[in-house]
C-alpha cells in the first residue's frame, strides 16, 4: 500500500488570501489538513494514538461534521451529490480532505471530498464550502482527462464573507500529485477577479509523532483558523471596506460546476 492509499494522511503548507477591490489586502498563515479513505475509518482510528475518530481526542474526525451530519454512511452521502455531475462512485475511492477537530473545536472553511478511479484517477470532487455561521454549500464537478490538473466553475451562489456580495463566478484549480496538493478559488465579477485564495500543501505521514510536532507548532490549529478569520474581517473593516448583511440561503444546496477555462469565464461575465 502507497502512502496515498493509507487509510490517514497529513498534510501541512500554507493557504494565501488576497482581495484585488476597493482596495489590495493579502494575508497568509500555516494550516494543517487531514485526508482520510471514506471507506476505512476504523483503520484510520487506529493509526496514530493522538487520532480518533468519533470519540474525543488530541486531534479527531467526527462523522457528524460532514456529509449529512446526522452520523449516517458518508459514501451513502455522498453518492447522490457526486450523481448530480453525472459522476458514479459505487466502484470509486472516496477520500475526504478537511481539517481536523483539535481538542473541543472544529472549523472546515472548506473540504473537499475526492474520487478515484480504478487507475487512481481523480474523477470528481465535491467542495464542501462552511461559513462562520455555521452554513454549507456544495459545489461538484467532473474532473477532466488530466490526473493531476483539473480546472472548472460555478456561479457563486453561498454568504463567506460579509464584505462581498453573493455575485461572480469561482474558477476552481486543483493540482495534486501524491506528494502535493494545490487549489486556487479564484472569484471574478464582471471580467475582473476580486479575490482569489490559495491552499498550498505538501504529505506528511499521519504518525502519533507528527501530531505531537503539530500540537506543538500550531496549538491553537482549528481555532485559529477561525481567530484569522475573524481578525482579517476586522481589518477590514477598520479599512473602510463594505458590510454586507447576510442573504438567505440558496434555494438548491448543490452548484454543478462546468470545465470552463478561465476565457470561457471572462466572456461570461462580459
Amino acid at each position: 500500500m502507497t502512502n496515498a492509499q493509507a487509510p490517514l494522511r497529513l498534510w501541512r503548507g500554507q493557504t494565501v488570501h488576497q482581495r484585488s477591490t476597493p482596495f489590495r489586502h493579502r494575508f497568509r498563515y500555516g494550516l494543517s489538513l487531514i485526508d482520510l479513505d471514506i471507506d476505512a475509518l476504523d483503520e484510520a482510528n487506529r493509526q496514530a494514538w493522538l487520532f480518533s475518530v468519533d470519540r474525543p481526542n488530541l486531534f479527531s474526525f467526527n462523522r457528524h461534521d460532514h456529509g449529512s451530519k446526522d452520523g449516517d454512511s458518508l459514501r451513502k452521502w455522498a453518492e447522490p451529490i457526486f450523481a448530480k455531475a453525472g459522476i458514479e462512485i459505487a466502484a470509486s475511492r472516496l477520500r475526504l480532505i478537511t481539517f481536523a477537530r483539535h481538542a473541543f473545536y472544529k472549523f472546515a472553511p472548506i473540504s473537499l471530498w475526492l474520487a478515484y478511479d480504478q487507475k487512481g484517477a481523480i474523477q470528481g470532487v465535491i467542495y464542501e464550502v462552511h461559513n462562520t455561521f455555521g452554513e454549507t454549500h456544495l459545489y461538484v464537478a467532473a474532473t477532466s482527462e488530466s490526473d493531476q490538473f483539473h480546472r472548472h466553475d460555478a456561479a457563486k451562489a453561498f454568504h463567506v464573507s460579509p464584505f462581498f456580495d453573493v455575485s461572480g463566478r469561482y474558477q476552481f484549480t486543483l493540482r495534486q500529485s501524491e506528494a502535493t496538493l494545490r487549489l486556487i478559488v479564484a472569484t471574478y465579477l464582471d471580467g475582473c477577479q476580486t479575490h482569489v485564495a490559495t491552499i498550498q500543501v505538501k504529505e506528511h505521514k499521519a504518525t502519533s509523532l507528527s501530531f505531537i510536532g503539530l500540537a506543538l507548532s500550531r496549538p491553537l490549529s482549528s481555532l485559529g483558523v477561525t481567530l484569522a478569520i475573524h481578525w482579517q474581517a476586522l481589518k477590514l473593516w477598520v479599512r473602510g471596506a463594505k458590510y454586507r448583511g447576510k442573504p438567505g440561503l440558496p434555494s438548491a444546496a448543490v452548484s454543478v460546476a462546468s470545465k470552463n477555462s478561465i476565457n470561457a469565464i471572462r466572456e461570461t461575465a462580459a
